[in-house]
């Protein structure tokens, strides 16, 4: 497969081949179901929590004795039915919402929504992006560039989640000047999952030739 390959400016740098097994894959919406959902549950960190009969303070003394006053038998006050009592079946944070999911199966995952999202015209392939020092000024301007690509005009003016630059390697000039927007996100290629690529409309894959390797080997 052969797609456009662009520069930092916006302008046609040539054509770049790319893996079919990525980018040529059929949609699978069961599939890519089961691993977000799954790795929305696997991140979940509950707050809610109660305390059980045991955890609440006080109650050891018996109300009163097990017979003779003509009451029901109680044998502490810190019962779920009394009023300051522990909680039947409430919530608790030590509960372990995690699911396994089988690495082929997110790695075809993450693969199915990459192939959806090129024929979409959503993947940007860039030959590189860097800057000498951190500049908030010059990444703007970057992503006016990048945004004057026909299809990709919603890239510089969209106010949430509009794009993940996926770079080669790890760029601290790159992951500052980006870091004052906040619907951008810069990260490596390599650390790529399903759960982000369903988050930002556009990925900007940066130095593709040597990024894309690393995307080859998660199925072997």
């Amino acid at each position: 497969m052969e797609t456009t390959l662009y520069n930092q400016k916006g302008k046609e740098a040539g054509k770049i081949s790319i893996p079919e097994s990525v980018f040529g894959v059929s949609w699978n919406a069961d599939l890519v179901h089961q691993v977000v959902a799954s790795m929305m549950t696997s991140a979940r960190d509950p707050i809610a929590h109660t305390k059980t009969r045991g955890e609440v303070r006080g109650g050891g003394k018996k109300p009163w004795q097990q017979k003779g006053t003509g009451q029901a038998r109680h044998g502490s006050t810190r019962s779920p039915i009394w009023v300051g009592g522990g909680v039947a079946h409430g919530p608790r944070k030590d509960k372990n919402f995690d699911r396994k999911i089988n690495r082929k199966m997110k790695a075809k995952a993450l693969f199915t929504i990459l192939s959806k999202k090129f024929r979409d015209g959503e993947v940007l392939f860039v030959d590189g992006v860097s800057f000498d020092t951190p500049k908030s000024k010059e990444a703007r301007e970057t992503l006016s560039n990048l945004g004057s690509i026909k299809g990709f005009e919603a890239l510089s003016t969209k106010r949430k989640n509009a794009a993940y630059i996926a770079t080669d390697k790890k760029d601290i000039n790159v992951e500052k000047s980006f870091g004052n927007f906040s619907n951008i996100a810069v990260e490596e290629l390599r650390n790529v999952n399903p759960l982000t690529m369903m988050k930002y409309k556009y990925l900007v894959i940066t130095n593709p030739a040597l990024s894309l390797a690393t995307l080859s080997t998660k199925l072997s």
